[in-house]
């Protein structure tokens, strides 16, 4: 089950956003893509968890980047252009490790 629940997980970080970018941004796909990759730096608040990884934790509420305020920030930021990429990248973040604590 874990290699299913990782394989989800990663094809989420990583080949879901390139689908995103070229579907919804394509004329700028790479540039989403790219951005989408930047935003897995939310995941640095992760370091000042004890134990900085388990994979039994649910990420969601539990690590500073990852609440329900820091999401409320990130909607926000939909509706300027220059974060718009930014916050749909964080808030699909948010979807993809919300997926993880159900699996």
């Amino acid at each position: 089950m874990m290699e299913i629940k990782n394989l989800i997980h990663y094809s989420l970080h990583f080949i879901a956003p390139a689908i995103i970018g070229y579907l919804f941004f394509k004329s700028n796909w790479k540039r989403a893509y790219l951005i989408f990759l930047a935003s897995m730096a939310v995941d640095l608040d992760h370091l000042i968890a004890d134990p900085i990884f388990d994979p039994d934790r649910c990420s969601i509420n539990f690590h500073p980047l990852h609440t329900y305020i820091a999401m409320g920030f990130y909607v926000i930021g939909l509706f300027f252009n220059k974060t718009r990429i930014l916050a749909i990248a964080l808030l699909f973040h948010m979807l993809t490790d919300l997926i993880d604590c159900y699996l």
